[in-house]
């Protein structure tokens, strides 16, 4: 290390960190990453600095030199690109790792083949035992229906079976799982759900929405170690794909999906920053203990309040304004009326929590733009209340967005997966689903995958957003702008645009090296590159073998 005189300093964050030579010399980083080419908001850099969890130098590899002492651990790169930590904003962490040990029916394209999957799981179980599993999408069926509850009690008679849709919101049971709910002929629609039927008026197995919880309520609950072991392999398959940070949308363990991640921190086994998004049924205690958007610390902290205002387009249960084009007289389901969604949106803009607003069709996002306008008239701040999916939006919506300053959490995986949105809304819609290009000229986008909805992997999200196969050209990203999505507009979605989103002298030490240039890769192959190494805090958590 260069002398750099007896009054040598660095300012980071805020605090004055001094060299403990008494200042006789550069601070001495405790590590260095060198020989790479660093995209940062000014250009390219070579080599960053890091001591204690912040980047304290970015620039050449002889600026970042004089850092480096006998102490200093240092990495060569290798001439391999390095981006800021991507973030995802919107996962089901708990939801994807339990999701690990069931059955993955992604990509199965008949009944046929999901019976046989249910048969061999139902050969592996005890009789009684739940056969639990997800990712089935009918519009991929060679039948060309719905699966129903005959079709699984063909193979697994004695085992209840909950298989959820790729969506999410759709789920198919048996019959034997029908009896365990006491859903009957007699039983009525829930509010904000609905129990399909036969021509006789028999549940068919196929439930919506809030139906889908008559079911799923009866599934034995995991234990707090298989929670902690299913939130443990979620992390791992997370960073291994470049996320330093995700933005957890939480289930109803939220209590215990808390205290497993906190064991799992006091281990040493939290490997990235997580930004908690409870489900508003958690309001109440929230506010009797004092918390809100924003308690905790960078490695983890509250964040939003979560509420569903619809559906999904795949399951046909979005709110739109206009019936779908590929099923007239069908215009989605409104989980809460517009005065009750008002109401909810208020009480959580008044506790002093962001409105993690679940809206996907036009009609969904109207009424949420409508309670967000509402509690802000009773009290203004900086709320950033957030829309998440944005689906369908419209000129207006997006003028009504920008007006009230909400950021749209998208997910650019839905342009691949649904690759039959211009059927379901009609071509003069379909110009406006996952209309990237335009949301992000009139607010902050965070990029997201709704995993285990989507693949938890940001570079296809980059990929579909600069692709955009099956829809219109012109909302197709630049690769900037998608990488973008994935760091500075995530970081802005949890309030945290100062300390991530950004590879920049002070900010938090997390960034992904990536084994090619991103930007001058062809688009389509994007999703080829491979993450060689991903860094939280100055702390390296993954590096792929070679």
């Amino acid at each position: 290390m260069k002398d750099c005189g007896a009054s040598t300093h660095l300012l980071v964050k805020g605090f004055m960190l001094y060299d403990s030579l008494g200042f006789s010399k550069c601070m001495e980083a405790q590590s260095a990453f060198i020989n790479g080419v660093i995209l940062t908001p000014s250009g390219r850099a070579e080599a960053l600095a890091v001591y204690s969890d912040r980047i304290i130098k970015v620039g050449t590899v002889e600026e970042v030199s004089q850092l480096i002492g006998p102490r200093t651990r240092v990495v060569d790169l290798g001439g391999k690109f390095v981006i800021p930590g991507l973030i995802d904003a919107h996962v089901h962490l708990s939801g994807y790792g339990l999701s690990l040990t069931q059955l993955n029916l992604r990509g199965t394209k008949s009944i046929r083949e999901l019976k046989e999957a249910i048969r061999e799981r139902a050969l592996s179980l005890d009789k009684g035992e739940w056969i639990l599993g997800r990712g089935w999408d009918q519009e991929l069926f060679e039948e060309r229906r719905y699966p129903n509850r005959w079709d699984l009690d063909e193979v697994a008679p004695e085992n209840p079976v909950f298989l959820r849709r790729i969506c999410g919101h759709v789920c198919v049971v048996n019959s034997k799982a029908l009896e365990m709910a006491f859903i009957t002929k007699d039983t009525k629609d829930p509010p904000g759900g609905k129990i399909d039927r036969d021509e006789r008026g028999e549940p068919t197995g196929i439930l919506r929405e809030s139906a889908v919880k008559l079911v799923y309520k009866k599934i034995p609950p995991p234990s707090l170690e298989q929670l902690k072991e299913a939130l443990a392999r979620a992390m791992h398959e997370a960073v291994k794909r470049g996320l330093t940070s995700i933005h957890f949308m939480c289930s109803e363990r939220f209590p215990d999906e808390l205290r497993a991640l906190q064991m799992l921190r006091k281990e040493g086994k939290l490997l990235l920053r997580i930004y908690l998004v409870p489900p508003y049924e958690f309001l109440k205690e929230l506010e009797e203990v004092g918390l809100s958007t924003g308690f905790g610390d960078s490695m983890l902290r509250i964040g939003g309040i979560k509420i569903f205002a619809d559906g999904s387009l795949g399951g046909r249960t979005a709110a739109l304004e206009e019936p779908y084009a590929d099923m007239p007289g069908n215009k989605g389901i409104l989980i809460h009326p517009p005065e009750e969604l008002k109401e909810i949106v208020l009480r959580v803009h008044r506790a002093g929590f962001q409105a993690v607003i679940h809206a996907i069709g036009d009609r969904a996002i109207r009424v949420a733009l409508d309670a967000i306008e509402s509690a802000i008239r009773e009290e203004p701040r900086d709320h950033r209340h957030r829309i998440e999916h944005a689906s369908l939006v419209n000129p207006r919506i997006l003028e009504r967005m920008r007006e009230l300053k909400v950021v749209a959490v998208c997910q650019p995986h839905f342009i691949f997966t649904d690759f039959w949105a211009k059927d379901r809304v009609g071509p003069e819609r379909a110009k406006w689903v996952y209309a990237l290009k335009s949301l992000m000229k009139n607010v902050v986008v965070a990029g997201s995958s709704d995993c285990p909805v989507e693949p938890i992997d940001p570079l296809r999200g980059i990929w579909a957003a600069v692709t955009r196969p099956f829809l219109p050209k012109n909302e197709r990203l630049t690769v900037e702008e998608a990488i973008q999505i994935y760091t500075k507009g995530g970081a802005y979605a949890s309030f945290e645009e100062d300390e991530k989103g950004t590879i920049e002298e002070g900010k938090l030490a997390d960034f992904v090296v990536l084994s090619d240039d991103i930007t001058k890769t062809e688009p389509d192959k994007i999703k080829e590159i491979n993450v060689e190494m991903v860094v939280v805090g100055g702390r390296i958590v993954y590096r792929r073998a070679t």
